[in-house]
């Protein structure tokens, strides 16, 4: 069966932290909020331009909604209403089914194909 997957964007600074610790509780947006913010495939495009425009040292980690506990992962409207995931809890490294480099090339982040 396929990964249901949704995607966040992270420090990669944050992220290697986070191997080391076996979970990610979040980036400084994420606590301020009260929980991690991840986007769909359709919506990373426009996170990265949004807020994280200019960042290098960024990786994109595709996470297995499978995963996660029901529970804490909550589809709210953000965005002009569109429905974002959210996550109320730490996000175990072991639900990231891959990570890559999102690169930045002076105008946008360079994705890697999404699902």
């Amino acid at each position: 069966m396929q990964a249901l997957l949704i995607y966040k964007i992270v420090p990669a600074a944050l992220w290697d932290a986070a191997k080391r610790d076996g979970a990610f509780t979040g980036a400084p947006v994420d606590l301020a909020d009260g929980y991690i913010h991840f986007s769909t495939a359709e919506q990373a495009y426009e996170t990265a331009a949004k807020h994280f425009a200019g960042q290098a040292d960024l990786l994109l980690l595709a996470i297995d909604v499978r995963a996660l506990t029901p529970d804490d992962l909550k589809w709210e409207p953000s965005r002009g209403g569109a429905l974002f995931p959210h996550l109320y809890a730490p996000l175990p490294v072991s639900a990231v089914v891959w990570e890559k480099p999102l690169p930045w090339n002076g105008e946008r982040h360079l994705f890697p194909e999404l699902a």
